[in-house]
């Protein structure tokens, strides 16, 4: 990621994900948005304003509006990807995508794979993630239910700079790509700040991509080495940046992408640091953290100083009460005190 000056702009992911997907509708016609209250002229532009302006420059054609019926969506998305178009979906919460299992699992995901290569489903699904005092049916974190499906690709982006650039790969793609992104970072509606955290990056005006399937570093050290993702990503920061006071000296990795994996940034890092944590807001049980810990004792065994440690959501439903939310999803002060417990083993 370039580094930022001062008169350098800043937008927030909302704001990047819009310009992206908006050069891809310029540059490839037959690029297109379906989903739910997303193409209203004036209107909110989606769930959470990213699609603000786009209505009134490409018109309903390419800005389908549809019923509530995410089964409807990914169909009807699926049955155009594999015509040649390149449609971009819409799941205003990522619980929905339960509603369409088999559209994504047993369709989408296996396309090309039965048909030996002589179709292709280059479809986005975009779908919202994280606990924002909506309760257990609009606060799920389900990535790790995709990583499992073969086909899928799963992208989970934490910033502008990589929002955009990732939104844009994965319509490029020819496979289905499944974009999570967290509704705590958007930024939209003009916020810039949450939760002391700033919304807003670096993000070039000329055109660019970022690969799927390549990790960034967000941080070096020396002691630990810290896998986290979305909103996990900037407590683990902050629980590093407090910790360095003490001599502990972090390196966190944004993985960006799940499936495919950038296992060569992690192990270069597990071998230099000796010890490993994955942190995310999908529970503990099966989460995606899990995976990662298991590979890591295949492959950096011998690097490792003490046990792999997983820092995760309890296994259990999302409350609705922020009191128990905060309890239940990981938060700084838990993941600075897992941060001293692995460095004391």
């Amino acid at each position: 990621m370039p580094s930022v000056a001062p008169t350098e702009r800043k937008i927030s992911i909302a704001e990047a994900l819009r310009e992206g997907i908006a050069e891809e509708m310029r540059r490839d016609p037959s690029v297109f948005l379906i989903g739910e209250d997303i193409g209203v002229p004036g209107g909110f532009g989606g769930a959470f304003g990213v699609y603000l302006g786009l209505p009134e420059e490409f018109g309903r054609e390419r800005i389908i509006d549809t019923p509530i019926s995410e089964k409807a969506i990914a169909g009807a998305a699926l049955g155009a990807a594999l015509m040649g178009m390149r449609p971009i979906a819409d799941m205003q919460y990522s619980d929905f995508l339960f509603e369409c299992m088999d559209e994504m699992v047993n369709q989408a995901a296996k396309m090309r794979y039965m048909s030996g290569g002589k179709l292709k489903a280059p479809m986005v699904m975009r779908a919202p993630v994280g606990a924002t005092q909506r309760g257990a049916q609009h606060g799920q974190c389900p990535e790790s239910y995709f990583c499992h499906v073969p086909g899928i690709k799963v992208v989970c982006v934490s910033d502008a700079y990589h929002a955009k650039g990732l939104i844009k790969s994965a319509v490029r793609d020819d496979n289905p790509v499944l974009v999570f992104e967290h509704k705590m970072l958007y930024g939209s509606k003009g916020r810039q700040m949450a939760g002391g955290m700033d919304l807003t990056c670096h993000v070039p005006a000329e055109e660019y991509t970022f690969p799927i399937g390549k990790a960034v570093v967000k941080r070096q050290g020396a002691d630990l080495t810290i896998v986290a993702t979305h909103i996990c990503l900037y407590r683990a920061l902050a629980a590093a940046e407090a910790l360095a006071a003490d001599g502990i000296d972090c390196e966190i990795i944004d993985p960006l992408t799940l499936v495919p994996l950038d296992t060569e940034t992690i192990w270069t890092s597990v071998r230099k640091t000796g010890r490993l944590m994955i942190v995310h807001e999908d529970t503990l049980t099966g989460g995606w953290g899990a995976e990662i810990a298991a590979l890591a004792a295949e492959h950096c065994i011998y690097s490792l100083k003490g046990p792999i440690k997983r820092v995760a959501a309890m296994d259990a439903p999302v409350p609705c009460s922020p009191i128990l939310e905060e309890a239940v999803i990981p938060s700084q002060a838990r993941i600075a005190a897992a941060i001293r417990d692995q460095m004391n083993q």
